[in-house]
C-alpha cells in the first residue's frame, strides 16, 4: 500500500458519510413539509433519473417527458409486476406525483431545473394500470 493511502481513503469515506448525513437531513426536511410521499419514493426517483440519463444516453438536461418515460422503463425493469403496488405504497399514484417529487427535490437544491421546466411537464402522463399492470397480463 502506498504511504498515506489509508489517510486518503479515510478522508474520502468521511466526505461520503458527511454527504449522506446532509442528504438524510435534506430528505427529512422535505418529508416534514410534504408528507404525501415515502422517503423511498424520493430515492427511487433519483435512481430512475440516473437510469434515464444512462439508458437514453442523454447529454445534459432531462425533460419531464423524458424522465416520465425513463421512470416507466426503470420501474418495469426493476420491479416487474410489483411496480404499481410499490409505487402506490410510497404514495405515488400518477405521473404528476413524480413531478411533485422532482420539484420537491429541486426546491431542496438536490436537483436542478431550467426556466422551461414545469410541474405541468408531468401531467397527462401514462395511466399507471396501463403502464405497470397491463404488460404482465
Amino acid at each position: 500500500m502506498k504511504p498515506g493511502c489509508g489517510r486518503r481513503t479515510a478522508a474520502v469515506l468521511d466526505t461520503v458519510m458527511e454527504e449522506n448525513r446532509n442528504l438524510d437531513e435534506t430528505l427529512a426536511g422535505i418529508l416534514e413539509k410534504d408528507k404525501r410521499y415515502d422517503i423511498n419514493a424520493y430515492i427511487f426517483v433519483r435512481r430512475a433519473l440516473d437510469y434515464t440519463v444512462t439508458s437514453l444516453e442523454i447529454k445534459g438536461h432531462v425533460t419531464g417527458q423524458e424522465l416520465v418515460e425513463g421512470i416507466r422503463r426503470y420501474t418495469l425493469e426493476k420491479y416487474g409486476p410489483m411496480a404499481k403496488f410499490l409505487l402506490n405504497a410510497w404514495g405515488v399514484h400518477s405521473c404528476e406525483d413524480f413531478g411533485n417529487i422532482v420539484f420537491n427535490l429541486v426546491n431542496a437544491k438536490l436537483l436542478g431545473k431550467t426556466d422551461e421546466d414545469s410541474i405541468a411537464d408531468f401531467r397527462n402522463g401514462y395511466d399507471f394500470e396501463e403502464a405497470f399492470e397491463k404488460p404482465f397480463l
